[in-house]
């Protein structure tokens, strides 16, 4: 376990009663045995460092779990367990509404839309996406759209299971997929060609560092 893992998991107990606020983050320096300034080290942006840092912590044990979905699911229902799995990941409900709540905040707004952006990347990664033109950009762009509703939906959940939200998901994702079949047929039409043909030669970033990621201080 790393230093700011620690970090992490000493704020966590504290999030459901203050927020990822000051006052959480000190407590969880204390609880770890650091002062704030070396907290702060760790997480320049205090408690919304540790927020965006438990986000990619999520993100991280995603693959993990895309590989033991079980074998024979059509790929729609891959998408929609995978973003199932990525929900199950975030870990306490309370917290997970607490972090819904400071991403929204105007200061932290573009951190939160790159955390989704992210997610919805490494979804597809894990899901063994191997697009480079335009399409890399507009599974995303639904991707993020789907996992924000659907996480929405999660966290007002009270059904046995989440059962509920898993026929949001799938809902969803039945949605992309017809998008995706129109999409196709309109590419065999002459007439839509050359928007395709533009569409196709933008390429995807060679790194997760270039287009498609925004590098804000986290």
């Amino acid at each position: 376990m790393t230093t700011q893992d620690a970090l992490i998991d000493a704020i966590l107990p504290h999030v459901p009663f203050d927020g990822w606020s000051d006052e959480a983050f000190r407590a969880a320096a204390r609880e770890a045995g650091m002062t704030v300034a070396e907290a702060r080290a760790l997480a320049p942006r205090g408690a919304t460092s540790l927020a965006a840092a438990l986000h990619r912590r999520g993100d991280a044990a995603l693959p993990e779990a895309v590989a033991a979905l079980p074998e024979g699911l059509r790929y729609s229902e891959k998408v929609a367990r995978a973003v199932e799995a990525r929900l199950r990941l975030a870990g306490d409900v309370e917290v997970l509404r607490r972090a819904t709540a400071h991403f929204a905040l105007p200061q932290n707004a573009a951190l939160g839309s790159r955390l989704v952006w992210d997610t919805a990347d490494t979804i597809w990664r894990a899901l063994g996406d191997t697009s480079t033109d335009g399409n890399w950009y507009s599974k995303r762009a639904i991707l993020s759209a789907v996992y924000s509703a659907a996480l929405l939906y999660w966290l007002g959940d009270q059904s046995p299971g989440q059962e509920r939200s898993r026929a949001f998901i799938e809902r969803r994702i039945a949605d992309v997929m017809r998008f995706e079949e129109t999409k196709g047929r309109l590419k065999k039409n002459p007439l839509f060609t050359p928007a395709f043909r533009l569409f196709e030669s933008i390429k995807a970033p060679t790194s997760r560092d270039l287009p498609g990621r925004w590098d804000l201080p986290s």
